[in-house]
């Protein structure tokens, strides 16, 4: 059975951001998904007087190892003044101490939504030039503007970004299967 983990670039507890990732999982079919939530990483600010002093946090010694296992990634990004999440890039930089190939050039299906009408398309943006340097081979982007106009009832209510979201999830699976083979 395909692996993806899915993790959003948010440690809110009410983020946006992972119920679209919830959601999303929910198209996917005989497939394991592990949600990855940055609250159960707690990690201090990445360093290299730090990480010369103490080394890699254990943290990410386990979540590295969990992303090694994966099929495939599915990632739904928080925009905080234009960029990503302090807690997510300060994960990911730890995580590219432990593996420079954090995405480890495994498909990705990479998302981004916000309550305002670019639904994040900046970090989206910025994540679509940046993450291929860290191993990532986008498959697929979506963007859900609007957040709280555009879903309710725990699903995408405007048809036409549905049609979207359904056709991005297919290319996902396709080029997911074909790495399988």
């Amino acid at each position: 059975m395909k692996k993806i983990i899915s993790i959003a670039g948010s440690n809110s507890q009410n983020s946006i951001n992972k119920s679209l990732l919830s959601y999303t999982s929910s198209l996917i079919e005989n497939t394991e998904i592990i949600s990855i939530d940055l609250n159960d990483y707690v990690l201090p600010i990445y360093g290299v007087d730090y990480e010369a002093e103490n080394g890699i946090p254990t943290a990410i010694k386990r979540l590295n190892e969990l992303f090694d296992t994966a099929d495939g990634f599915m990632v739904s990004l928080a925009e905080h003044n234009g960029s990503y999440a302090a807690a997510f890039k300060n994960t990911i930089d730890w995580l590219s101490r432990a593996n420079m190939k954090v995405w480890r050039e495994k498909p990705m299906l990479l998302m981004a939504t916000s309550p305002g009408g670019r639904g994040g398309a900046t970090v989206l943006q910025s994540a679509k030039a940046y993450f291929p340097f860290l191993g990532g081979d986008i498959t697929a982007d979506f963007s859900l503007p609007n957040f709280y106009d555009n879903f309710s009832d725990d699903e995408i209510s405007n048809q036409e970004l549905q049609n979207e979201l359904n056709m991005k999830v297919q290319l996902f699976e396709e080029h997911l299967n074909s790495t399988l083979v």
